[in-house]
C-alpha cells in the first residue's frame, strides 16, 4: 500500500488529503475562499496567499486525524508546484518541503492541470488509459492525451479566455455575482438553450485550440447593444436571463463537445475523461454523454467533489508518480505557469 498526503494552493482553495494507492481517499479537506474574493468579483492574489498561511498548517493536523494516520505511516508528499498564482503556489511548496524534511518523507511535485486530467479515475478505481482527457476550469482549457499518469501530451489549449473565466465574466455583466459557474449553470436550467444563437468559435480547421473572448463580448453586446458596455440590463426580465445563460452554457458546452470529438478522431482512441471546476456544469455532461454514447466512446466524467480545485486529485496523481519512481527534492520550485 502506498500512502501519500497531498497539498493544493495553486489558487483560491486550500486543500489538504490523504490518498492511498491513487484510488482511496482516506480524506479530502477544502478551505474555499468565495466569500473573501467575492465582493472584489475575482481572486486577489494577496490575499488568496495569505488565506492559504493561515488555513493550512490546521488542515495538515485535521487530514492526519481524520484518516486516522500519523505522520510515520504517510509515504511521500505531494504538492501543487505548477501552474497557478505564484504566491499561493510558494505557500503549499514550502509547507510541503517542511514536511518532507521534518518528517524525512519523499517529496513529489505535481502538475495541476495534469492533475485534473487524471482526476476521473480516482472513483474508476483503474487507468482508464489511453484516453482524451478534456481539463475545463477558470484558468485552463485544455485536451490532452494521456498514455499514462506520466505520459501526458498537450493537444491543445485555450489562446485567450478559459472557459470558467468566460462563465465568471458573463456572470458579472449579468450582475449574478462570483464565483459565475455555479450560478450561470443554475439559471440556464431554467432557460431555453435555443433562444439566441451565440457564435461557436472553432478557429482554423482540425484545430484543438480555443477561445472564448470572443463569445463573451457577443454576450455584452446582446445585453447592451453593439459597442456599448452598459444601459441594458435593466431591460432583462428574469426569463431573460435564464435564456441568455442557458443560450451562453450551450454556446460553450457545443465548442468544448466538438473540440473533443476531435481530439478522438485525431488521435484513434476509445475513451474520454473530463475534469475542472467547469466539469460540473450540467450542460456540458448532458451534451457530451450524448456526444459520446452516439459514437460509442467510454465517458469517464470526474466527480462532483473532485471537480473544483483539491487535494484528493494531487495525492492521487502524486501515488501514481511516486510509484513510476518520480522523486523531487528539496530544491523543487513554484513556476506560476508551464513554460516558467
Amino acid at each position: 500500500m502506498t500512502r501519500l498526503l497531498g497539498i493544493e494552493t495553486s489558487c483560491d482553495e486550500t486543500s489538504v488529503a490523504i490518498v492511498e494507492d491513487g484510488y482511496d481517499v482516506r480524506c479530502n479537506l477544502i478551505a474555499t475562499q468565495y466569500d473573501l474574493h467575492a465582493k472584489y468579483g475575482g481572486v486577489v492574489p494577496e490575499l488568496a496567499s495569505r488565506a492559504h498561511i493561515e488555513t493550512l498548517d490546521l488542515l495538515v493536523h485535521e487530514a492526519l486525524d481524520q484518516a486516522n494516520c500519523r505522520p510515520f505511516e504517510i509515504d511521500a508528499i505531494a504538492v501543487t508546484h505548477t501552474p497557478g498564482l505564484i504566491g499561493s503556489l510558494l505557500i503549499g511548496v514550502t509547507a510541503a518541503k517542511t514536511l518532507a524534511w521534518g518528517w524525512s518523507k519523499p517529496l513529489v511535485g505535481v502538475n495541476h492541470i495534469h492533475a485534473h486530467a487524471t482526476s476521473a479515475s480516482i472513483d474508476a478505481g483503474s487507468a482508464p488509459w489511453p484516453a482524451v482527457a478534456l481539463v475545463v476550469s477558470g484558468g485552463h482549457t485544455s485536451l490532452f492525451h494521456v498514455d499514462a499518469y506520466d505520459e501526458i501530451k498537450l493537444l491543445g489549449s485555450t489562446i485567450d479566455d478559459a472557459a470558467g473565466e468566460a462563465f465568471d465574466k458573463v456572470a458579472s455583466i449579468l450582475s449574478l455575482g462570483f464565483p459565475g459557474g455555479p450560478v450561470v449553470d443554475k439559471r440556464a436550467q431554467n432557460g431555453d438553450p435555443d433562444s439566441i444563437r451565440f457564435p461557436r468559435i472553432m478557429l482554423k480547421r482540425g484545430s484543438l485550440d480555443f477561445s472564448f473572448s470572443g463569445l463573451k463580448t457577443a454576450v455584452l453586446y446582446h445585453v447592451h447593444g453593439p459597442g456599448k458596455t452598459s444601459g441594458g440590463l435593466d431591460k432583462l426580465t428574469p426569463q431573460n436571463l435564464d435564456d441568455l445563460c442557458a443560450a451562453f452554457s450551450a454556446a460553450v458546452a457545443d465548442v468544448l463537445v466538438d473540440k473533443t470529438m476531435l481530439a478522438v478522431d485525431q488521435t484513434g482512441v476509445g475513451t474520454v475523461v473530463v475534469g475542472g471546476g467547469v466539469a460540473a456544469n450540467s450542460m456540458l455532461r448532458r451534451r457530451l454523454t450524448a456526444r459520446c454514447d452516439e459514437r460509442g466512446v467510454s465517458l469517464l466524467l470526474t466527480p462532483f467533489q473532485y471537480c473544483t480545485d483539491n487535494a484528493a486529485m494531487i495525492a492521487a496523481l502524486g501515488c501514481h508518480l511516486f510509484r513510476l519512481g518520480h522523486r523531487d527534492d528539496l530544491g523543487l520550485t513554484a513556476r506560476a505557469n508551464l513554460a516558467g
